[in-house]
Formats: structure tokens, C-alpha cells, sequence
């Protein structure tokens, strides 16, 4: 990955400090984590309120509190903020970022640099080691925060002059139009997307669909998005399960998992969280990766289904981790025939033994994955980008945009989850994901992303194919008719 030494620090930096864990391993030293082992790394309550007291009093912001009072009962990490000088007084060390060249969010074929903030001599990238200063007492390590990925108000909807999709659409060739007329929409299953907001598009207003925003550590506005990103993928996941009791965490790309985390803390939990903000892990992890995946881990302990876009072109994490259902794409053509999405990624993760995607929702095709007509914010970044980049046949201002990428397919697919959930509660997150794997449509024809390799459908572009609602639902009505 090519990237330069620049000197320039934000006023702001985002991390997450790990207090020591109680099974005695450093979270930076631990492997795999899965459900079965990620209370190991959970920190005992008294450490993290040392913690808490040590970094607040040293000039550290704690932004993981619900209104005031830190939740320590099942605390892997810390999410603070602080000025770039805080960390270097505090912890002895120097700061440094990195100019890297990444995929540009809806233009695969594209690329641009992002930001990362990393030390003079990281042990591990984003790694602050705590060493032998007084703060190793009570911290095994900080982890710097890093720039996530999109995977990516309004005047009539507009008729673009060549093939697209529309989310009526969507529904249909889910398989989920015929799961709606037989009364089954998701109702009142409580499915949360971490995202770039949440904005009431009159396309919401006018379905009778509705849904509650609440702000991840360090966002502001709780009524506007400003990029449109998370509004737009949200109509996917409507557009499968238009009943769903819907919660948006707002997240900035260079603090998601403490949005992540603070979708898992809700109360009552979410049953769902749909991730198409993601980390780019080709061959080597960074800090931040195990406190997400111990994050990862203890939400799927409690029961709730995480669904992660496997990228456009990205090695996504953590769509990687073996417990999260990795969606990638397929694309249906005019003439109804299903191939690999060549927008889409598909590769064997090199941390897991395990290859993404496990199954699929619907994805264009390169260069710009214009496929699925979404609302979103007028105004907003997408709103404006689309049109005059991707000159997608929309106008800036218009609050309408095409796209799709995996940021589309994997609220897709979570909608999916939603309408098993609704027919049986009980359902653990393996079994939903069996679920869909076993129903799913196969696909024979295409190739996947050329940067993640450029598989053949055959050799798992596709995983077991594209999310097949209708057939999953028959399938557990079967099993619940045998218990």
C-alpha cells in the first residue's frame, strides 16, 4: 500500500484505550477472538473506572458514557479523544501521519488517500504501547482510530433512461414482495445500521416508514446527514423488511467502532446491526482490529445477528470475522439472468479460516455500481456526487441518487434476517446465517472484483449465492413445524 510521511495531526484524534483484561492476555496479544473466548478480554469493573478516572484527569475526553455514567459490565476498550499532544505527553510517544492510498467510495476504478494517524515506531499499526509507564497498571494498549470505508429532500423521483432497479424491485427479486403479502414484514424487530445518518426523505414518509437516530461518540446533528450515505442504503433495508423497529447510530468514518459499540449497548439490544462502514485488512491487522473484533464477538454472545459488507474491492473488516454474515454481490441483468457483481469483493480472509462473502444482495456492475434508485438527503455529498461524477442520469439537489456497492446488499440482507427473526425470536445468529446459506440462490456466471482477486462464481464470487427470503422462511416454517 503506497503511502507518505506527512506532519500534519488533526486537532482531534479518536482512540480506544484497553484496560488490562481479566483473563490475564493483552486484547493486542490474543489471536482469534470469537464468541466463545471474548470474555477473556473483558475488564474488570474497578480497572475501568481507574481507567476512566486516570484518562480523564490527564486531559483524555471519555466519550463511551450513556448520559454521564460509563457502562462497565462488559467493557473491552475506552473511547477517547484528546489533542495530538495529549497523547504524547501522556503516553511518551510521537505521532505521525501517513498519507495511504485507498478505493474511492462509489468509483472502484478510482483511488485517493485518506489520513492515518500511526506512531514514529508502531510495535503494530495504530498501536500505542503503554510499556513501562505508570499507565501500564491499568492499560494494556491504545489503539488509534482509522478511516473507514463507504461501500457504497426530494423532488419526484426520477425515470434514468437505462436499466436500473427500484426498491420495489429490490423486494421482489429478494424474494421478499411474497413474505410482505403474506403479513410478514419484520415488525418490531429491532434492526440498528451504523452509518453517516439518518435523514426522513418524504420516500420514508410517504410508505409509512420511520425510524429513531441516535449519535455515536464524537457526531452532532441527530436530524441531518451530511454525507447521505447511511440514509440511502437504509431504503435497502426497508425495502426487504418495511416493519422493522429502526434505529441509525450516526458514525464518523474515523471513529466507527465506537459508533459500533455503542449500537450493541442499547437498551433494549438491537436483534440486528448492519455494517456497510468498513476497515480495508488485505494481510495485516492493525490495533484497532481485535478490540473490533472482541466488540464483534460479545454482540453476537448476546444474541444479535451483525451483518458487514464484504467490500468493493476491499478486504472488509470486520466482515472477515467467522461470526458476522459477509455480504457480497449479484447482480440480475434485464433479461433476469444472475452473475457475480464484478463491483463486488470476494476473497479468503488471510486472518480466518473462512472466505467472503457468505451469501449476497444485489450489486451493479463496474465502473460505477449505478443499479438501485435511492432516496437521499438533497443536498448531501452522494446526492451531488452521483450525478456529476458518476453522471447517474439524477441532478445535484434532487435528493435522488443511483448506486449500490455491498453498502447496498448488506441492509439488503439484514432485512432478511429481520423477517426470520420476526417467525422465530429464538433464532441464534448462526442458525439466521445457516439459514440464508442454505435457501440462497446459486449463481453459475461472472467473476467478482478484479482487485480481491477476480474469482470465478464457481470458486466463491458469490458465496452460496444471492439471499433468497421466500425460500428461507419456508425452510424454517418447516423446521418450526417439525419441533
Amino acid at each position: 500500500m503506497a503511502y507518505s510521511i506527512e506532519h500534519r495531526l488533526p486537532s482531534k484524534i479518536y482512540a480506544h484505550a484497553s484496560p488490562k483484561s481479566r483473563g490475564g492476555v493483552s486484547l493486542f496479544a490474543a489471536g482469534t477472538i470469537t464468541s466463545d473466548n471474548a470474555d477473556q478480554f473483558v475488564s474488570d469493573a474497578d480497572v475501568v473506572r481507574l481507567a476512566r478516572r486516570e484518562l480523564a484527569e490527564h486531559g483524555f475526553t471519555i466519550l463511551d458514557t450513556r448520559d454521564g455514567t460509563p457502562d462497565d459490565s462488559s467493557t473491552v476498550s475506552i473511547n477517547i479523544a484528546a489533542p495530538p499532544y495529549v497523547y504524547e505527553e501522556y503516553f511518551d510517544t510521537i505521532l505521525v501521519t501517513e498519507e495511504r492510498e485507498v478505493i474511492q467510495p462509489g468509483a472502484v476504478n478510482l483511488r485517493r488517500t485518506r489520513t492515518y494517524i500511526d506512531t514514529a515506531r508502531p510495535d503494530l499499526p495504530g498501536f500505542i504501547s503503554t510499556g513501562r509507564l505508570p499507565a501500564a497498571n491499568f492499560l494494556e494498549g491504545v489503539a488509534l482510530e482509522q478511516p473507514a470505508t463507504t461501500l457504497r429532500g426530494a423532488s419526484r423521483m426520477p425515470t434514468p433512461g437505462y436499466f436500473h432497479l427500484t426498491t420495489g424491485q429490490v423486494a421482489d427479486y429478494l424474494g421478499a414482495s411474497a413474505a410482505h403479502d403474506r403479513g410478514c414484514k419484520g415488525a418490531g424487530v429491532r434492526l440498528t445500521m451504523v452509518d453517516t445518518g439518518w435523514e426522513d426523505h418524504p420516500h420514508f414518509f410517504e410508505r409509512g416508514l420511520c425510524g429513531t437516530v441516535r449519535l455515536g461518540p464524537g457526531t452532532t446533528d441527530v436530524e441531518v446527514d451530511e454525507d447521505g450515505h447511511g440514509t440511502s442504503e437504509s431504503a435497502n433495508a426497508f425495502a426487504v423488511a418495511p416493519g422493522i423497529d429502526f434505529t441509525m447510530v450516526k458514525a464518523l468514518t474515523t471513529n466507527l467502532l465506537g459508533a459500533f459499540i455503542e449500537a450493541a449497548r442499547q437498551d433494549p439490544p438491537p436483534q440486528i446491526i448492519s455494517m456497510s462502514l468498513q476497515y480495508d485488512r488485505k494481510t495485516e491487522l492493525a490495533a484497532l482490529d481485535p478490540v473490533l473484533a472482541a466488540a464483534v464477538s460479545l454482540a453476537v454472545k448476546k444474541n444479535i445477528v451483525v451483518v458487514c459488507a464484504a467490500g468493493n474491492g476491499h478486504f472488509a473488516f470486520p466482515a472477515q470475522h467467522p461470526e458476522a454474515i459477509a455480504v457480497g454481490g449479484v447482480y440480475r441483468t434485464e433479461d433476469s439472468q444472475l452473475v457475480a457483481s464484478n463491483y463486488a469483493s470476494a476473497f479468503t480472509s488471510a486472518f480466518y479460516d473462512r472466505k467472503v462473502p457468505d451469501v449476497c444482495g444485489l450489486v451493479g456492475q463496474r465502473p460505477d455500481a449505478t443499479y438501485i434508485l435511492l432516496p437521499t438527503p438533497r443536498g448531501s455529498t452522494i446526492d451531488q456526487d452521483q450525478s456529476r461524477r458518476a453522471a447517474d442520469g439524477t441532478t445535484p439537489g434532487d435528493g435522488w441518487a443511483l448506486l449500490s456497492g455491498t453498502s447496498a446488499a448488506a441492509p439488503q440482507v439484514a432485512g432478511a434476517c429481520a423477517l426470520l427473526l420476526e417467525n422465530d425470536p429464538s433464532l441464534t445468529p448462526h442458525r439466521v446465517k445457516k439459514l440464508l446459506m442454505e435457501t440462497a440462490r446459486p449463481v453459475y456466471e461472472g467473476w467478482s472484483n478484479e482487485d480481491t482477486g477476480g474469482l470465478s462464481a464457481s470458486d466463491g464470487a458469490t458465496g452460496a449465492g444471492l439471499v433468497n427470503v421466500d425460500g428461507a422462511l419456508a425452510l424454517l416454517r418447516g423446521l418450526l413445524a417439525l419441533a
